[in-house]
């Protein structure tokens, strides 16, 4: 008998500038956690990366049916990236199901890790299989791996006493041991989170780690895989950094926003998805002033909200589509009471409940008009899940300074990813001024204005002297009591129109990466900035004359923007909508704007992007999305 030699057998190692990893299984796999503790890894290792998760829009799929899969998608590299990835390089399925609906994104050669075990017929038919791919040939364009996971976890937890459906849920920490030494990644990290999430729990605490060794051991140990992949640390600037979720960077800069203003946080919400993290995460601070509020239904936070505003507190409340459409009428009593309020919409698919973990961005024309009469806010929008933060600070410093209140239009893209985040010191943001009206001789008119702002008097209830009358009916801009007077109504009208309307001359101008001019210039906001630099700066690079802009401000826009339009012979704009910033664009500056919309519940890919690119620089055909086109709509 002979043995091959250790040269044989010890897999290569080879170097990736990025690597991108989706994990897919059943809502009840975990698959958001291990792609959340490969990601943390991977982040302490020094990777720059970014993140997908993908959940099931159903909140109780059938187990092992397409609806009910759930995906978190992963990209790290040793360079700056901005997105998690076009397609995954690995993909770990860990049943029928999870196969069905990822492996047409997988990279043609692609790794493809899959738990034997779950490939029963009863799983097969439910994800519509006839016949059992790992056996048909169906998968020969990949490197399939298939691993008995159920099985070998069951052997390593054999002593550990727990039911065997509980050891069943450890499986998927067998999986991220598997790709945790594929990838060349410590255990160290998912170790300690799991001592301190099971530590009272020593049998659970017990079957994950478990779990983890023996998947990492066999992945040391079967001759399966032939090539492991390092991927080195990517140069950062000095300082201290953590992995941090758009929802997580918006909690924590509103909570900035509060030490900043020296003013008590409240935040009212009614819980909806993808906006309830910003709940859960503003809940745990409540050792630094800050109240939350869970409100019966959506009318009620926005009217807690509007309370807490005129009571001089910071004042927000959060939502996402179908509970900004709920919050509208209150909005209007903010506009009308001039009150310094915030809005925050996690957008997600719709219209109505749509795909409520699906993002998308079709609330910019509800933000900017979904209200009755005229009844103008401000409007900011983060561009990265780390850029929540600031912006977050930004738009408390522009309600409090201009009494408006202002929405903040976050997706479920930004609210969901996550990137690394060098933690800033607060010093780096602009201050948060405003001003309490004091008591004076003669009446308080809570209406007179600021000559440069024209942002009206804040006077905090209760004190001698200031007694005021504000409300939805309209008031005399002389002393505030209830008018109806028709010139009166058009002058309060357009003071609150013109109000917002100088909040451009307090946000920065629009900066062009690229040249200044040239032949196109890709426009965009909010999340869609990864794909749309990326695509943009690979153009330059194939000698291209591209350039790209994020609007971070959209109403009122900067004071650059119809400037920096004007230079350019041609302006592309993507958005996950059917095309609204198009319409401002157009209506506004005349500039013949050629849209490019995805509503598919999914970011645009850096190379769809491309593709349009190249389709109005002339040299391709018109690109069309892969999607099936009923014949009621394509002919």
């Amino acid at each position: 008998m002979t043995t091959e030699s250790p040269a044989l057998t010890t897999p290569r190692v080879e170097s990736r500038e990025r690597v991108t990893v989706r994990f897919a299984g059943d809502s009840g796999d975990g698959m958001q956690l291990t792609g959340t503790q490969f990601t943390k890894t991977a982040a302490v290792f020094g990777n720059d990366l970014a993140t997908l998760p993908d959940y099931p829009a159903e909140i109780r799929a059938p187990t092992g049916s397409l609806p009910g899969v759930s995906g978190f998608q992963v990209s790290f590299a040793s360079t700056d990236i901005r997105t998690p990835g076009d397609a995954p390089d690995a993909l770990v399925a860990m049943n029928p199901a999870a196969l069905k609906t990822n492996i047409g994104d997988l990279v043609p050669g692609g790794l493809l890790i899959v738990d034997e075990d779950e490939f029963s017929p009863a799983n097969l038919k439910k994800a519509s299989y006839t016949t059992n791919p790992l056996e048909d040939g169906s998968l020969a364009a990949f490197q399939v791996r298939p691993i008995r996971i159920t099985h070998q976890n069951e052997l390593a937890l054999a002593d550990v006493d727990l039911p065997s459906q509980q050891k069943f849920l450890s499986r998927n920490f067998y999986a991220l041991g598997v790709v945790l030494w594929l990838y060349g990644r410590s255990l160290d990290t998912t170790i300690r989170w799991a001592e301190e999430k099971f530590g009272r729990n020593p049998e659970v605490l017990d079957a994950n780690l478990k779990a983890l060794h023996a998947g990492h051991a066999f992945g040391e140990t079967t001759e399966m895989f032939h090539t492991r992949y390092e991927v080195a640390p990517a140069p950062v600037p000095p300082g201290v950094y953590r992995h941090i979720s758009g929802n997580e960077a918006t909690a924590l800069g509103f909570l900035a926003a509060s030490v900043k203003s020296k003013l008590p946080l409240f935040y009212a919400s009614y819980p909806i998805t993808p906006a309830s993290d910003v709940l859960h995460e503003l809940s745990k601070l409540r050792n630094f002033g800050v109240k939350t509020f869970q409100a019966e239904d959506e009318i009620a936070a926005m009217g807690a909200a509007i309370g807490a505003s005129y009571g001089g507190h910071l004042a927000l409340t959060g939502t996402s589509g179908p509970g900004l459409a709920l919050k509208s009428e209150g909005l209007n009593l903010a506009v009308m009471t001039e009150l310094p309020v915030v809005i925050i919409d996690v957008q997600r698919s719709g219209p109505s409940t749509g795909m409520p973990t699906k993002t998308e961005q079709s609330d910019l024309l509800q933000a900017m008009y979904g209200r009755n009469g005229d009844s103008p806010v401000a409007i900011v929008a983060p561009a990265t899940p780390s850029e929540c933060f600031g912006m977050a600070i930004e738009a408390f410093r522009i309600a409090l300074k201009h009494m408006v209140p202002v929405i903040y239009l976050s997706d479920g893209y930004l609210g969901n990813g996550s990137e690394p985040w060098r933690i800033p010191s607060l010093d780096e943001f602009a201050d948060i001024t405003y001003s309490y009206a004091e008591a004076g001789e003669g009446d308080f008119n809570p209406y007179k204005r600021d000559p440069d702002t024209l942002a009206r008097n804040w006077a905090v209830p209760g004190q001698p002297g200031l007694e005021h009358r504000i409300g939805g009916i309209e008031k005399s801009a002389d002393n505030g009591n209830i008018s109806y007077d028709p010139g009166n109504h058009h002058r309060m009208t357009l003071a609150r129109t013109e109000k917002v309307a100088r909040v451009a001359n307090d946000i920065p101008d629009l900066e062009v990466t690229g040249p200044d001019s040239g032949d196109l210039l890709v426009l965009g906001w909010g999340g869609t900035y990864g794909a749309i630099t990326s695509a943009a700066e690979r153009a330059r690079n194939e000698g291209k004359s591209v350039s790209s802009a994020q609007l971070r401000y959209l109403n009122p826009f900067p004071k650059n923007l119809g400037d920096v339009l004007s230079r350019f012979n041609k302006v592309l704009i993507p958005e996950l909508n059917t095309g609204q910033l198009v319409v401002l664009i157009r209506s506004k500056f005349l500039v013949d704007a050629v849209p490019f919309n995805k509503i598919a519940g999914q970011p645009f890919k850096i190379a769809e992007v491309q593709a349009k690119i190249d389709e109005l620089l002339g040299l391709r055909e018109p690109f069309e999305f892969e999607f099936a086109v009923p014949p009621a709509i394509g002919g």
